[in-house]
């Protein structure tokens, strides 16, 4: 029963540790992956990404509406501009769902922190209360 009453607050210190040691990983990782994008979409800035998105959506879709009718009939292939635009919209959409997940990442570090320090915690008041009745 000893061991028990030890040895309950040493794994919730253990696990408290490495939820914080996972934490800070993830965070480190972010950043590297944040720094990787800007880049990779140099000379945009990072903040530039969803206006440049939305205006290349604007763009492709009045093309893509002026175009369609006549494609559609055979009449007429998509322009050099509409290409280029749907491949820009493209690699511009990865760039931001990219950037979204580096954030989400980030969070989920400091979320780890977070609940890495609570569990520590815990396990301190866990490990004094057990001397105290001891």
């Amino acid at each position: 029963m000893k061991i028990c009453k030890v040895g309950t607050p040493i794994v919730v210190a253990v696990i408290g540790v490495v939820c914080i040691v996972f934490g800070t990983m993830f965070i480190l990782q972010a950043c590297s992956g944040q720094k990787d994008i800007a880049n990779e979409i140099q000379p945009l800035k990072i903040d530039q990404v969803e206006a440049k998105y939305e205006a290349v959506k604007a763009s492709q879709v009045a093309l893509a509406t002026a175009e369609e009718p006549k494609i559609q009939t055979g009449q007429a292939a998509p322009s050099a501009m509409y290409a280029y635009l749907s491949a820009q919209r493209a690699s511009l959409g990865l760039a931001k769902s990219n950037l979204e997940v580096v954030e989400f990442i980030k969070y989920i570090g400091i979320l780890n922190i977070i609940i890495g320090l609570g569990l520590f915690l815990i396990s301190v008041v866990l490990f004094r209360r057990r001397q105290s009745t001891t």
